[in-house]
């Protein structure tokens, strides 16, 4: 799967194949559509353009309406960051959520129900084919294939149980006739799926340990599939089976991890550099190209990363950076907690000083704090200059898990079971030492607070702090309200003539 072609390949595919498996509506079904997938897969190419299609809606960013579902709403649903924007009502999706006024009908939840569905649909539809046989496709290639899709249907749901908890659970491609009358399945049951799926991953042997990140970046490994089962553990706080696997991935704290190569880079800000993709820091990373050349009439399908021209500070002119929407505003908060903080300069762009210096202009936006998300800015020195519109077409791409994230999280589950604290001051002081800050006991607060300041906006805070149980406390004066805002409504459009009953409170 090089990068060159996947988003290519996958852009083709949504639009003119696979109808049915690609519908970005689980319950949108489209006959001709369906006549059209039950000729495909008739050789190893078409197999292989199923599997890249799956791999597809991992990088969507919004739906085919307006729905925005990526990682800045859940930044902007922190305290890491405010919504944004041009006003109140500019970016709803990031605005509704900062100020806990979401509801069934506004906010980001039917882009992130469509994407996670849309990628199990396709999952299925190509485990069903690879499993019937595709002629000509070696048994190792099937393999692969297989074990790689069983990686994605599990992060697939394992987004859905994180954001839902109450949903459909699908295993084989769902037949017209039913779509109507599915019914959501136990929180329980959707998790045992997805450790199911990623065992069964971890244990084909085709499943290779290392990619070349050349040619095959993004695509799922065992080590990626370790991380995730690790991390789904972590969430069901089964700590001594989440410790067992986040080792696995983690190896010698400190040092490079014999079987994936997995190791900290040396300076923090090269993680985020776009030359720098595929780092030996990346453990599962999601790719964007401005090879699709996305236009506005086809937003739902942008290969690039829309965050970036998302959370650049509005109407700018001046040095490093182009003009962006304003969104996500850094918290007052945050650059308080991370002002001298060694990471502070990767992580916070300070846009009122360059004005203040004469160096920039800007039009404040919304809830502005003169302070922006500097990890995934839109950089002038990368602003596609090709086919499409350059908002939709940064190349950035997102790394999902990284190496310090299972330090950290591994850290996190030896101290929860009560184990080995030794190892788990060695995996928290690695991360520290990586940027010159001096040791600190392995405890719950030490290792949260470096969690917040380690991975400050990219999209990992709101989840931490609702599985700690710190959500209320810290997100209530935001508007927060414990045993409702946990989780997201289930989008309006999908309870509409079917048996899908809303999560409480909506």
């Amino acid at each position: 799967m090089k990068t060159t072609n996947i988003h290519t390949i996958a852009l083709v595919l949504s639009i003119s194949i696979l109808a049915v498996s690609c519908s970005k509506d689980l319950l949108d079904v489209d006959p001709e559509g369906t006549q059209v997938e039950t000729n495909y897969y008739k050789n190893p190419q078409e197999a292989f353009n199923g599997l890249v299609a799956a791999y597809d809606p991992i990088g969507w960013e919004s739906d085919a309406g307006s729905s925005y579902a990526n990682f800045p709403t859940l930044v902007a649903a922190s305290d890491e960051c405010y919504g944004g924007g041009g006003s109140a009502s500019d970016v709803p999706f990031l605005n509704t959520m900062d100020s806990y006024s979401i509801d069934a009908a506004n906010g980001p939840q039917l882009g992130f129900w469509d994407k996670n569905f849309t990628g199990i649909s396709r999952v299925n539809t190509i485990i069903s084919k690879l499993e019937a046989g595709v002629p000509g496709l070696s048994d190792e290639l099937k393999n692969r294939y297989i074990a790689e899709s069983r990686f994605l249907r599990a992060h697939y749901y394992f987004d859905l149980a994180r954001l839902f908890k109450n949903v459909p659970l699908f295993t084989e491609p769902l037949a017209a006739d039913e779509i109507y009358n599915v019914t959501q399945a136990s929180v329980e049951d959707v998790y045992a799926q997805i450790e199911q799926d990623l065992k069964d991953a971890i244990a084909a042997a085709e499943l290779p340990d290392i990619v070349d990140r050349i040619t095959e970046g993004g695509r799922a490994t065992k080590g990626a599939a370790h991380a995730l089962l690790g991390k789904v553990y972590l969430y069901e706080k089964k700590w001594p089976e989440a410790a067992s696997e986040l080792a696995i991935v983690n190896g010698t704290p400190g040092q490079a991890n014999a079987a994936y190569g997995y190791q900290l880079l040396s300076n923090y800000a090269d993680i985020f550099k776009v030359n720098n993709k595929f780092s030996s820091e990346a453990v599962f990373e999601i790719s964007h190209t401005t090879l699709g050349g996305t236009t506005w009439g086809d937003v739902s399908i942008a290969e690039g990363m829309i965050a970036c021209q998302m959370v650049g500070p509005r109407s700018y002119n001046g040095p490093t950076y182009y003009s962006g929407w304003g969104g996500c505003p850094i918290s007052d908060k945050l650059f308080n907690d991370m002002h001298g903080d060694p990471r502070y300069s990767t992580t916070i762009s300070d846009i009122d000083s360059l004005v203040q210096l004469g160096e920039a202009t800007y039009v404040p936006g919304y809830q502005n704090t003169g302070h922006f998300v500097k990890k995934f800015a839109p950089l002038i020195e990368f602003k596609s200059t090709g086919a499409g519109a350059a908002p939709l077409n940064y190349p950035q791409n997102y790394i999902e898990i990284r190496l310090a994230d299972t330090y950290l999280m591994e850290a996190e589950a030896l101290v929860n079971a009560g184990g080995d604290l030794t190892r788990a001051a060695a995996l928290l002081n690695a991360v520290r030492a990586r940027v010159g800050l001096e040791p600190v006991a392995a405890t719950l607060d030490n290792i949260y607070n470096e969690r917040y300041l380690e991975l400050a906006t990219e999209g990992h805070r709101w989840y931490d702090l609702i599985r700690t149980g710190k959500a209320e406390a810290v997100l209530g004066p935001l508007g927060f309200k414990a045993g409702k805002n946990e989780l997201l409504p289930i989008p309006l459009p999908e309870l509409n003539n079917t048996k899908l009953v809303q999560n409480p409170g909506y």
